[in-house]
């Protein structure tokens, strides 16, 4: 177990709507933070995202299910991130595995998440969910 590690999961899983004032804590003021579906560059472009994000979903939270240090200030931190959004699987649940890597020296400097995008998203759009499924029953 890595203590920053610890602290960080810690911490953000009681990020929410209300208390944005936590990515301050955890985060350099010049973080680069990436995504399969967004590159921001900055802790006030972070608030944004993430005032935005609580906007769009319901819901949201992560349960963190390990970690990997890979050396002093860097390391793996494993998660499943589950969501409600009206307009996505019929308001039901969505829950989609992933890995945040972080780098970091008092505060996270570089974070970029892992994770299946078709699972988050795309597969849970209507019309574009069905061929996205049909599409992976055929190749499999």
């Amino acid at each position: 177990m890595n203590g920053f590690l610890d602290h960080f999961a810690s911490r953000f899983v009681h990020i929410d709507r209300d208390n944005l004032s936590l990515l301050d804590e955890l985060y350099h003021e010049d973080i680069l933070f990436t995504d399969p579906l967004h590159r921001i560059h900055g802790l006030s472009a972070l608030h944004r995202y993430f005032r935005a994000m609580y906007d769009r979903v319901e819901d949201l939270h992560f349960d963190f299910q390990g970690q990997d240090l890979v050396r002093e200030g860097e390391g793996y931190l494993r998660w499943c991130m589950s969501y409600r959004h009206p307009r996505l699987a019929g308001g039901r649940p969505v829950s989609v595995e992933g890995c945040s890597h972080l780098r970091w020296e008092h505060k996270v400097h570089w974070h970029r998440d892992y994770f299946d995008a078709g699972a988050l998203l795309y597969e849970h759009v209507p019309v574009l969910g069905g061929a996205i499924g049909w599409l992976k029953r055929r190749l499999a």
